[in-house]
This record gives C-alpha cells, sequence and structure tokens, in this order.
C-alpha cells in the first residue's frame, strides 16, 4: 500500500488530522481537497513551511483524482454540529454532500480504504458503503475511537493510572446512544470491579459509572459550547487509525464497520472492536456483553437503521 492519505474537507478537523498525520511520520504525501480551494492551498501552504521539522513528507492541494493511488481517502466535508444540535441533526445535510463526493472520487480509487469522519459518523459510513459498492472491509468510519479514548482517559484520572493501561471500550453509536463497555473494562488486566479494591476511591456504584458515561457522552457537546468545534483528539484518533493500516499492526479499535448479524443486526454501521491492517477492517469482534448493554447495541442499531431507511440510498447503488 502507497502512504498517501488524501483528505477530503479542509476545515479543522481535516486540517488538523493532516497535521497529526505529518507530525506521526505517517505518510509520504498528503493532498487536502475542499470546495474552498483556497482553504485547502492555505492549509498545505501552512503545513509545508514546518517541512524542516518533520520527517519526509509533501504536502499539497489537489483535486478528486489524486485518490486515485492513495492508500486511505479520509472525508473530512460536510456541516459542523452547531450548539445545540445532536449529531443526529446533521443528517441530511450531510447525507446529500456525500452523494455529490462519493461517485467522483469512486471514479480514481482503486485499492484505498475511505476513512469517514464527518458527522453523523454511523450513518455516513453506511451512506458511503452503500453508494461506493466497496467491500465493507475498505469503509470505516473513526467511530467510538475517540469516546474511548475519552472514556480511558477519565478513568486514568480517577484511579490515577496510566491511560494505556486501561482497556475499556465504547460501543455503537459515536452519539447520544453509545455504550460504555463496562463489562469489558479491565485495569491491568483486573476485571475494573475487583480492580476498585486496589484503587481505594469510590468508584464501584451505579452513580460513579453513570457519571463517567455522562461526561463521555456529553465531551463533544461541552467543548463546542466553549470554543465552538472539538478537532484535536479527533485529528489524533485519525492518525491513530492512519497509523494502524499503514503500518499493518492488526491492532483493534472501535472503528464504525458494517454489521452483518452482531447482535442480531445487519444494514447498519456501528462500532465494535475491530482488528485494522492494511486491508482495512480484517475481522469484527462480537464480545460478550451485559444483557443491559447488548440491549443498548440492538436499540441503537434499530434507531440508526430507521434513519437509514429514510435516506433514498437504493437509487444511489
Amino acid at each position: 500500500m502507497k502512504d498517501k492519505v488524501v483528505i477530503i474537507g479542509a476545515g479543522l478537523v481535516g486540517a488538523t488530522s493532516a497535521y497529526a498525520i505529518m507530525n506521526w511520520g505517517l505518510a509520504s504525501e498528503i493532498v487536502l481537497i475542499d470546495i474552498d480551494k483556497g482553504r485547502a492551498e492555505g492549509e498545505a501552504m501552512d503545513l509545508s513551511h514546518g517541512a524542516a521539522f518533520a520527517k519526509p513528507v509533501k504536502i499539497k492541494s489537489g483535486d478528486d483524482e489524486d485518490c486515485k493511488d492513495a492508500g486511505v481517502i479520509i472525508i473530512a466535508a460536510g456541516a459542523n454540529q452547531n450548539p445545540g444540535e445532536t449529531r443526529l441533526d446533521l443528517v441530511r445535510k450531510n447525507t446529500e454532500v456525500f452523494k455529490s463526493i462519493i461517485p467522483e472520487i469512486m471514479k480514481y480509487i482503486t485499492d484505498g480504504i475511505i476513512l469517514v469522519v464527518t458527522n453523523p459518523v454511523d450513518i455516513l459510513t453506511y451512506v458511503t458503503f452503500k453508494i461506493s459498492g466497496l467491500p465493507a472491509s475498505r469503509v470505516m468510519g473513526s467511530g467510538t475511537v475517540l469516546d474511548t479514548s475519552r472514556f480511558r482517559y477519565l478513568l486514568s484520572e480517577h484511579c490515577q493510572v496510566n491511560p494505556r493501561n486501561i482497556h475499556a471500550y465504547i460501543l455503537g453509536e459515536h452519539g447520544d446512544h453509545e455504550v460504555t463497555a463496562w463489562s469489558l473494562t479491565t485495569v491491568a488486566g483486573v476485571p475494573f470491579n475487583e480492580y476498585c479494591v486496589f484503587c481505594g476511591n469510590q468508584c464501584n456504584n451505579q452513580d460513579f459509572r453513570e457519571e463517567i458515561s455522562r461526561k463521555v457522552r456529553n465531551a463533544a457537546y461541552e467543548i463546542i459550547e466553549r470554543k465552538g468545534a472539538t478537532y484535536y483528539a479527533v485529528g489524533l484518533g485519525v492518525a491513530r487509525i492512519v497509523e494502524s493500516i499503514f503500518r499493518n499492526e492488526h491492532s483493534i479499535l472501535t472503528v464504525s464497520t458494517i454489521l452483518n448479524g452482531q447482535y442480531g443486526l445487519s444494514n447498519v454501521a456501528l462500532s465494535l472492536p475491530a482488528v485494522v491492517g492494511t486491508k482495512g477492517i480484517e475481522r469484527v469482534l462480537t464480545l460478550r456483553l451485559s444483557e443491559g448493554e447488548e440491549e443498548q447495541m440492538r436499540e441503537a442499531g434499530n434507531l440508526l437503521g430507521d434513519i437509514i431507511k429514510g435516506l433514498d440510498l437504493e437509487q444511489n447503488n
């Protein structure tokens, strides 16, 4: 796979993702595409001027034809979430944007993997899958990779351990119906319920769990209220996914993927732990959840499935 990245949408999320990918030395070429060509050119120039401080990389603005030999095509274009809006409020606006973008880039994509970042990311991942006609393995969304990082950060602050020693997942929808998988949460390999004995803090009770889940779920709203948008952490999350693809890490990441019967759900995209490498999504892990968590997964899947049915995607096949 050629380590070339094309980013469609040079707004805050797209440009910050480019910056993170450049800093991590993941790509030999980064191309920015935007309907505002001046914006794409300006971001490419700004990033290029830091070439002396990073590993060799060519950064430029371009057009859809640049997708031809790209290993990963990141879609970060679309309307932003405004204060007071939910991610699902963006469905119809950004579906229309994707209906114009996907057919055009598919004229050039050969072996590339599409990574969707635009919200609502789960629905737009499914929209991309349906319109592009690509195998499910080559279409993924950033999903709950960021939510999972937020969850691990909050637990690390409470337990006073490094987030990398915490294994915990946010699953399902990247949004208000996300599932906090407490049943899978471990610290240093110890189930969270048992680790609380070592922790010494009050953390093994329902009030604590509901508070942590609420903070993760509402994090984006609080950031948007304070500064207008979220982009640093999501940019790092995008770079983490790209890293696993280009380096064929087979890392397990909670990307948004097309479901095919997991937890009784099909024809919808949700986040589950998935093995990610050069081929894209190599396999999806259907882990044993608690009865309540499984029910939450089904509720989220059915909700998004009903919304998808009203998007008139069949005509785009």
